[in-house]
C-alpha cells in the first residue's frame, strides 16, 4: 500500500497496531516530490516503554517454544515477503528515493536473510564431550538472552532491519524494532508480514520516534542486547551508552571506502563496476565506493571512462522506468552533500563531473544531486577524510599498490575495499594487507551473502559479533555449559 495521505504512522505492541502517539512530530517526506507522506513522532519514548514491556511478557513462553517450531513463522514470513515483493520494493522507492531496481535487490537480500535463519535448529547447536573426567560428562548450550533492540538507518529500509530480527526470533529472543524516522513505512510492511504468519503476539513490536526513542531503547533495564547501524558518531554513542548500561551490543558504522585501480585492470569493466558502486543507491550506502586509488598510468583512462560513464546516468523519481539514479535522502543532505564539494574544490580537488544544482523535469523540488566526480583528491584532506554519504566520487592518484595500501591503512574507517587487477600476485597482497573488515576483488560492491558475517574494523563498527550468518547466532544466545555427574552407586538407590 503507498501512502497518498498525511497520516500518523502506528506502532505495533503486544501484537495490536496504535497510534505512535507524541505532541510534537516530524514529517515522512518523499524525496523526489518533498511531499508529506506521514508523520512521525518526534520523541516516542512511552511507546518504547511499551514495546519492551510486551516484548518481556511474551519472552518466557516464545523461548520455550522448539527451534524448528520457531522457524516455521519464518517459513511463512519468507512466502509472504515473496508474495508482497513489489508493493514493498515500491514502497522503499517511494518513501527513501532509491530506483524500484535498487529497492527490490535490497529486499531479495533481506530475505535471504530470512532463508538463513530458518537453519536456526542447526546453527544454534551447542557441543559436548563425554567423561571430561571419569563419569562426568560436560555440555555447552544456547539460549536466548530475552528482550533485544533493533534500531536501524533510513538508507535499507527493510534490509538491514533483516539482518538482525529473523535470527533474533529464531534464537527465542523477543524484539523491539526502532526504524529510522526518516523510512518508516517499508517497516511497517515488514511488521504487517510478520503479523500474517501468525506470530505469538508481542514477540516482535515496532516502536516509532527519533533520538530520544533510540536513547529509551538502549537504556531500558528490561533490553539485553542492542543491534544498531547508522553513522560512526552515532554508533559510539549507542555503543558507548549500551556498554554503560550493562547491554551486550553491536553497532555497524559510517564507512569511507576504498577503491585500488592497477594499470592492468579491465578498464570498461572496472569502469561500470564502480560507477555502479559509487552512484548506486545515489551513494547512500555504507558499502559504496567513495575514493578511487589509481596506480600509475591507470589514472588517467580510468577518470576519463568514469566520466563519460557517470555523466551518462540518467537521474530521476526511482519509480520510473529508465531511472538509474534517484534523489537523496533530505533537503538538508542535498545540501551538505553540495557542500562538501564546493569545499573539496576549495582544497584543491578538480571537478571533472559536478552534480551540484542539477535540476530534474517534472519535479522541481526533489532532492537531487547529480553524479560528481573529484580529480586529484588530496589523500589526507576532507573529502578523502569524510563520509559524504552521497553521489560523489574522488580520485586519488597514487605510484604503486604498496602506496595505494598505505592510503587506505591512514583512513579511520574500515569497512570495506576492493582491488580492480589482473595479477593474483597484487590481488593476494592487498586482500592480505589491507585493513577493511570487507574486501572484494574485481568487486565493486563486497557485500557479503546472508550465511557470511557483515564485518567491519576501526571506525566502522564497535564490537565483537557482527550481523548475518553464525555471528548473529552467537550475538542473540547466551552460552551456558553444564558439568555432570551420575555416579552408578547413586542409581542403585532406587
Amino acid at each position: 500500500m503507498i501512502i497518498d495521505l498525511v497520516q500518523g504512522v502506528e506502532n505495533y505492541i503486544g501484537g495490536q497496531w496504535r497510534e505512535a502517539a507524541g505532541e510534537h512530530t516530524t514529517s515522512v517526506i518523499d524525496p523526489a516530490t518533498n511531499e508529506a507522506l506521514a508523520t512521525v513522532p518526534a520523541d516516542g519514548r512511552e511507546g518504547v516503554a511499551e514495546a519492551v514491556n510486551a516484548a518481556a511478557k511474551a519472552y518466557p513462553e516464545w523461548k520455550a517454544v522448539p527451534p524448528g517450531d520457531r522457524i516455521q513463522f519464518l517459513f511463512r514470513f519468507k512466502q509472504l515477503l515473496e508474495e508482497d515483493f513489489e508493493a514493498i520494493a515500491r514502497l522503499i522507492s517511494r518513501e527513501n528515493g532509491k530506483t524500484y531496481a535498487e529497492a527490490a535487490g535490497e529486499l531479495r537480500r533481506g530475505i535471504e536473510n530470512v532463508e538463513v535463519a530458518c537453519g536456526i535448529p542447526t546453527m544454534m547447536q551447542g557441543y559436548n564431550l563425554e567423561d571430561i573426567a571419569r563419569g562426568i560428562d560436560e555440555t555447552m548450550i544456547r539460549q536466548p538472552l530475552g528482550v533485544v533492540g533493533v534500531i536501524t538507518p533510513f538508507n535499507f529500509p527493510v534490509m538491514i532491519p533483516l539482518w538482525f530480527l529473523p535470527y533474533a526470533i529464531a534464537c527465542g529472543n523477543t524484539v523491539v524494532l526502532k526504524p529510522s524516522e526518516k523510512v518508516p513505512l517499508s517497516a511497517r510492511k515488514v511488521i504487517e508480514a510478520l503479523e500474517r504468519t501468525g506470530l505469538p503476539k508481542g514477540v516482535v513490536n515496532l516502536a516509532h520516534g527519533g533520538r530520544a526513542a533510540a536513547d529509551a531503547l538502549i537504556e531500558h533495564p528490561e533490553v539485553r542486547a542492542i543491534s544498531f547501524v547508522g553513522s560512526t558518531p552515532v554508533a559510539k554513542h549507542v555503543y558507548a551508552t549500551a556498554a554503560r548500561h550493562g547491554k551486550r551490543v553491536q553497532c555497524q558504522g559510517g564507512a569511507k571506502n576504498h577503491v585500488v585501480v592497477l594499470p592492468d585492470a579491465d578498464m570498461e569493466t572496472t569502469t561500470k563496476i564502480v560507477g555502479d558502486s559509487a552512484f548506486g543507491c545515489a551513494g547512500q550506502r555504507c558499502l559504496a565506493v567513495s575514493t578511487v586509488v589509481t596506480v600509475g598510468e591507470a589514472h588517467a583512462a580510468f577518470r576519463d571512462a568514469l566520466v563519460e560513464t557517470a555523466g551518462s546516468l540518467k537521474v530521476g523519481s526511482g519509480l520510473e522506468p529508465g531511472i538509474e539514479m534517484g534523489p537523496v535522502i533530505t533537503a538538508a543532505s542535498r545540501s551538505r552533500i553540495e557542500n562538501a564539494i564546493t569545499r573539496g574544490i576549495g582544497d584543491g580537488a578538480r571537478a571533472t563531473l559536478d552534480g551540484r544544482g542539477l535540476r530534474v523535469e517534472g519535479y522541481p523540488d526533489g532532492n537531487f544531486v547529480g553524479p560528481t566526480v573529484l580529480d586529484d583528491v588530496e589523500a589526507n584532506g576532507f573529502v578523502a577524510s569524510t563520509e559524504i554519504f552521497g553521489p560523489v566520487l574522488g580520485l586519488t592518484p597514487v605510484r604503486s599498490l604498496e602506496e595505494a595500501i598505505e592510503v587506505i591503512s591512514r583512513s579511520r574507517y574500515g569497512n570495506a575495499s576492493s582491488i580492480f587487477t589482473t595479477s593474483g600476485a597484487s590481488a593476494r597482497k592487498f586482500r592480505s594487507e589491507v585493513p577493511t573488515g570487507n574486501v572484494g576483488v574485481n568487486i565493486g560492491v563486497a557485500a557479503p551473502m546472508a550465511y557470511f558475517p557483515f564485518s567491519g574494523w576501526k571506525d566502522s563498527f564497535f564490537g565483537v559479533l557482527h550481523g548475518q550468518g553464525r555471528d548473529a547466532v552467537e550475538f542473540y544466545t547466551d552460552k551456558k555449559v553444564v558439568v555432570e555427574r551420575w555416579p552408578q552407586e547413586w542409581s542403585r538407590r532406587f
